[in-house]
């Protein structure tokens, strides 16, 4: 007889390679063929509802790792809930508008903007943005991103912008909407102003100049021709020079040096007479900045006077503390000069270029005009010192191009009113990590105005009329009309008709006698379309809510989305959009630098995908701390495919050694296992307890390392390696196999469950070959709730028992390391245990040799030869007995059976049982 025919060795079609690449499209299409995402609403839909809202990507280009990252911790989240106790649709979203899709029409697709009307031009705008929503779906899609693809929100949609109108309405009735002349980012390359959001700093080259003020009326404090010193960065902004600003608190001094005076603040005397290589500055006077107010200098160049003003937003961190005020290119400028009566003057235009309101530098680029300006201040005598500085500049993020200060018309949402109020919901929501708190607060504290106006053609139009006499209307009545239109028509009727006929009809105004009227030519805010989505999506949908559970971003959204929602929704509701923020990192390159083409370091989804499979790409977003910065490389990835590899395999054995196992008719009942079962069936339930309060908590790095660490030690080290004996060896309606088989398809199942939100590709495919199992797909499963198996004393025992294991593998590897033995069935080994709890557990533990897969175990009381461990002395000698050619355990029985004399008489039994003719 081969007793290898005797052996109940592991059978399984599941295949040890995931070959994902080619599997997972074929898996995503048979989910959308059976309408999966639909039936999982249809199972949960009288749960409770947990709502993800959608942060809307950019409707551009094909996606990157942070969009992996982004989109992949969401379905995360939504699968979990699903499968928790909730109904948790997940709707897809996009943002449409802005510079980029007119710029990618221009130069991708060679549009010629100056050939077509606005209303054209927006249409083509319209179809580009819907072609790179197909392409980005599709991608994510191949992520394994699970929702309602066939029905995302689209901020160019007519019910979305006609929402969008009805926040912005609403905003201007509580009278948070005005049109004021202001200083804001602008930028000259979009010639457009920018919200705070759509700026990010580089590092730009600059001069940096130190000029003089003539006093032309000391006001009897300082003679005339005394000189204040100013300090700045931006010579091009002296054209528009009104004044100089003091600190009313500082200590100023008049310091002679040579035949001239100069003002400066004391605090900053010894660094500007360093920097200016005065040889002996003598102090003559000292005031305080108050005293100085509205003494009067002569502007460098120009004939017209620069007044002395008081201002608290002078400080002593650099320059000279008297600060050059241009209210048209400054926040602080601005309203300083404003108390001072001054209006602001800007001489620069749109694109960035003088006008005639600087004289002498018209038609100049404003950078350009650095040099003639300084070359202006020397020629005068008022240039004390030119050298040049790099430094943190703003740019406008989509250009990548300076930005400046300059004071135009625009429309602004006056966050200063229900300031308060927000800052109460920031400090009312939970945080992830809980630094964002603090961030967002701190961005709010200091806001003042959200500019709201662009001066662009692609976008939602601001429904604003305006009068004969230039009046502005925005009414209830107007607004909601509007809105309606929107919602029939789309936002693109505002450029296809006349203000009269977009008015409501009969409509009159007192300030239009003649019933003349024009219509606002800006459009909103990207950041205002985006962060009326609360009003378009969680309240214009059925199967949503407001406020949402979660909004979950990355860490550049604080001053993005979740700042522009927040505004939005509490100056409409007086409340958060949303209880949980979370915010992740970016994606960085394996040596943490920014991914980029210049440094050819850029890894793309779609790449990963075709050569490892997305479930790779899902497992390392599940490994990684996503609330930092996080990083990833081929070498990165390589690592997280072997993690892949171990609990595929691990699977693979299981599902192998159930081949036999039905669940409806061999399944032990839990009281009845053997006690090792029962303890691995605590250890799951352990397991299963930390997974989920993982998910909770969305800490996933944590279920990644517990799950690989359960398969690779608890399973691999010890479950799955001594089983073994068992498995194979016994009859196959052993009871002990039987329990060992119940526990593995517990394990399998759950292990299953608890992936399936990380890893669906893979866990759908071993949900297939799990004997018995009913659901057509695991998503449309419950992760079962943790039971309890132990109480402590039993874990306690068990506990112990793996640490005596721990010792006695010790002493089996020091006996190979001497050639005592050579496997550790080879072994025999004698235990003393050093104390009575451990004698008395190792006493109780049954078949003690197989779990520690040596071919015999002695307890002694004491023996010689033993060597100390921590918690068990152990002697390890070479078993007497000869092999047994079906168990390969080391018996002297083996031969005693002279039917079959090279087998254990255990073995021999077994096969006299079962398998003789």
């Amino acid at each position: 007889m081969d007793y290898k025919d005797t052996l109940l060795m592991p059978k399984t079609e599941f295949p040890m390679r995931g070959n994902l690449p080619n599997k997972e499209p074929l898996r995503q299409q048979q989910w959308e063929d059976n309408n999966i995402y639909e039936k999982g609403q249809d199972r949960t839909k009288d749960r409770p509802t947990f709502i993800l809202h959608d942060g809307p990507p950019y409707a551009n280009g094909d996606l990157h790792m942070g969009h992996a990252l982004n989109k992949v911790l969401k379905d995360f989240i939504t699968r979990y809930k699903s499968m928790t106790g909730y109904s948790a649709p997940y709707v897809p979203g996009w943002d449409t508008h802005g510079l980029p899709i007119e710029t990618a029409l221009t130069k991708k697709k060679k549009v010629n903007r100056k050939e077509l009307s606005i209303a054209e031009f927006r249409q083509k705008c319209a179809e580009y943005a819907m072609e790179q929503i197909d392409n980005q779906r599709n991608q994510f899609k191949q992520l394994g991103v699970r929702g309602d693809w066939d029905n995302p929100y689209i901020t160019l949609t007519k019910d979305y912008e006609a929402a969008q109108i009805k926040v912005f309405g609403e905003m201007a009735n509580k009278g948070y909407i005005y049109k004021g002349l202001k200083p804001v980012y602008w930028s000259p390359s979009s010639e457009s102003a920018l919200a705070e959001a759509e700026i990010e700093y580089h590092d730009k080259r600059s001069p940096s100049i130190y000029v003089s003020f003539d006093v032309t009326d000391g006001k009897g404090l300082l003679d005339s021709g005394v000189k204040f010193i100013i300090w700045t960065t931006t010579p091009w902004t002296i054209p528009a020079n009104l004044g100089i600003s003091l600190h009313p608190n500082f200590e100023y001094v008049v310091v002679q040096e040579k035949d001239k005076k100069y003002v400066v603040a004391q605090e900053l005397l010894e660094a500007v007479a360093t920097e200016l290589e005065w040889e002996n500055p003598e102090v003559v006077k000292t005031f305080k900045g108050k005293e100085a107010d509205n003494i009067v200098t002569s502007h460098p160049f120009y004939d017209r006077d620069s007044i002395v003003m008081l201002g608290d937003h002078v400080t002593t961190e650099a320059g000279t503390g008297c600060v050059h005020t241009a209210p048209g290119h400054g926040e602080d400028d601005f309203y300083v000069a404003k108390q001072y009566g001054l209006e602001a003057l800007c001489p620069v235009d749109d694109k960035g270029v003088f006008t005639n309101e600087a004289p002498g530098y018209e038609g100049l680029f404003y950078d350009k005009a650095n040099k003639p300006i300084t070359d202006k201040l020397e020629e005068v005598d008022a240039l004390l010192k030119l050298t040049f500085i790099t430094h943190s500049y703003p740019h406008d993020w989509r250009t990548k191009k300076p930005t400046i200060f300059r004071a135009t018309s625009q429309w602004f949402a006056s966050i200063k009113d229900f300031r308060q109020d927000i800052l109460d919901e920031i400090k009312r929501i939970n945080w992830y990590p809980n630094w964002g708190e603090t961030r967002l607060y701190n961005m709010v504290r200091d806001r003042e105005d959200w500019c709201i106006s662009r001066q662009r053609a692609w976008g939602v139009p601001i429904p604003v009329f305006y009068a004969e006499d230039q009046t502005p209307i925005i009414t209830e009545e107007t607004v909601t009309h509007i809105s309606k239109l929107f919602s029939e028509h789309g936002s693109n009727v505002w450029f296809e008709r006349e203000a009269k006929e977009l008015l409501p009809e009969g409509f009159t105004s007192e300030h239009s006698p003649n019933g003349t009227f024009t219509k606002e030519t800006d459009i909103m805010d990207v950041w205002f379309d985006s962060g009326s989505s609360h009003e378009a999506v969680l309240v214009g949908r059925d199967d949503h809510r407001r406020p949402a559970d979660v909004y979950l971003e990355g860490s550049d959204q604080y001053r993005g989305w979740f700042n522009s929602s927040l505004s939005t929704s509490v100056a409409v509701t007086g409340k958060a959009p949303y209880e949980n923020i979370i915010s992740h990192g970016f994606v960085l390159d394996g040596n943490g630098r920014k991914m980029s083409k210049s440094l050819g370091n850029i890894m793309s989804p779609s790449k990963i995908q075709k050569q490892l499979g997305s479930d790779i790409i899902r497992l390392w977003v599940s490994s990684v701390d996503y609330q930092a910065d996080v990083r990833i490389s081929q070498d990165i990835l390589k690592h997280v495919s072997e993690a892949y590899r171990k609990i595929r395999n691990t699977f693979r054995f299981m599902l192998a050694n159930l081949a036999d196992f039905n669940p409806e008719t061999d399944r032990i009942d839990v009281n009845d296992l053997q006690e090792v079962d029962q303890y691995m069936l605590h250890r799951l339930n352990q397991l299963n307890k930390n997974v989920r309060s993982g998910y909770d908590n969305y800490e996933f790095s944590t279920i990644y390392h517990q799950i690989h660490n359960f398969c690779a030690v608890d399973l691999s080290s010890f479950y799955l390696d001594f089983a073994k004996d068992i498995l194979y060896i016994e009859a196959a309606d052993n009871a002990r196999r039987r329990s060992i088989q119940t526990v593995y398809y517990d394990i399998v199942t759950t292990l299953v469950q608890l992936l399936t939100p990380i890893i669906p590709h893979t866990t759908e495919e071993v949900w297939e070959y799990i004997p018995g199992t009913e659901a057509e797909s695991v998503q449309l499963t419950d992760i079962p709730e943790p039971q309890t198996i132990f109480d402590k004393n039993e874990q306690g025992k068990w506990d112990l028992f793996m640490s005596v294991r721990d010792d006695v593998f010790k002493a089996l590897e020091e006996a190979r390391n001497e050639k005592i033995i050579g496997k550790s069935l080879e072994a025999k080994l004698t235990i003393v245990a050093k104390d009575e709890k451990t004698k008395e557990i190792l006493n109780q533990i049954k078949h003690v040799h197989q779990l520690l897969i040596v071919s015999e175990v002695e307890l002694s009381a004491s023996a010689e030869g033993t060597k100390a461990y921590r918690y068990v002395d152990v002697k390890v000698e070479k078993h007497p007995g000869e092999k047994c050619e079906r168990c390969w355990i080391a018996s002297e029985t083996v031969g005693e059976d002279k039917e079959h004399p090279e087998l254990c008489t255990r073995c021999a039994s077994i096969v006299k049982e079962n398998y003789s003719a």
